[in-house]
């Protein structure tokens, strides 16, 4: 499967066009932020008014990459559901699509700010999950090392369109969002640049992953 190649804590990884990461020899796949029930979240609360389509959306990618990676594990790191009510309020159709992706893998719902209450459509609830030297939590701690997370859903813009992008430095990896209705934080905003210890990269996803140096602030924006 196409996607940027590289080590953290000398693991073999791939950040794919998607944005999920894929740990081939663990035959793991990992998403992040995917907001299931957003729509339905913002109409519940009286929010702005979205196109229902955003769960079908995302699972169908997540179909896609499931179908291609083959994954034994699927790690998701926090904010899988917009809101705890969001987890309980899919529609048959979407909770039967689901379960159908988790059947027959180990499934670990990691929690986020989002969705802190325990998933109960099955797999397993953590706090945070290691496998090996890699640490999967969903938002990064200062002097952590070989850690994954996710939560801030860098961005960057290439030619003038904003891309959804991994962050990547020699301590950890930061994912992008993995939902359709995600907004998302500039990758030189000093929040992420001061988590990443240069020097650190940008993985830009869409049709293919493109990965650039992350600039410091003051020097450069990061918008190739």
């Amino acid at each position: 499967m196409t996607g940027h190649h590289f080590s953290l804590a000398e693991q073999p990884l791939v950040a794919l066009p998607s944005g999920a990461l894929h740990w081939p020899s663990q035959h793991l796949l990992c998403v992040s932020d995917l907001h299931l029930g957003k729509s339905e979240r913002l109409a519940r609360r009286g929010g702005a008014l979205l196109p229902p389509y955003e769960i079908a959306e995302t699972l169908t990618r997540l179909d896609a990459d499931i179908t291609a990676t083959q994954p034994a594990t699927v790690i998701c790191l926090g904010d899988s559901f917009d809101d705890p009510t969001a987890a309980q309020e899919m529609t048959e159709v979407h909770r039967l699509w689901l379960l159908r992706l988790m059947a027959g893998r180990d499934w670990v719902w990691v929690a986020g700010n989002h969705d802190p209450e325990p998933v109960t459509l099955g797999g397993c609830n953590r706090a945070e999950w290691q496998r090996g030297p890699l640490r999967f939590r969903h938002i990064a701690e200062t002097g952590a090392t070989g850690e994954i997370s996710g939560h801030y859903h860098p961005k960057a813009r290439l030619k003038g369109r904003a891309r959804p992008c991994f962050l990547l430095s020699r301590e950890r990896l930061i994912l992008p969002a993995y939902g359709t209705y995600t907004g998302g934080l500039w990758c030189d905003d000093p929040v992420l640049s001061g988590l990443l210890t240069a020097p650190a990269l940008v993985i830009l996803t869409g049709a293919q992953c493109l990965a650039i140096p992350l600039l410091r602030p003051n020097t450069a924006p990061c918008k190739p």
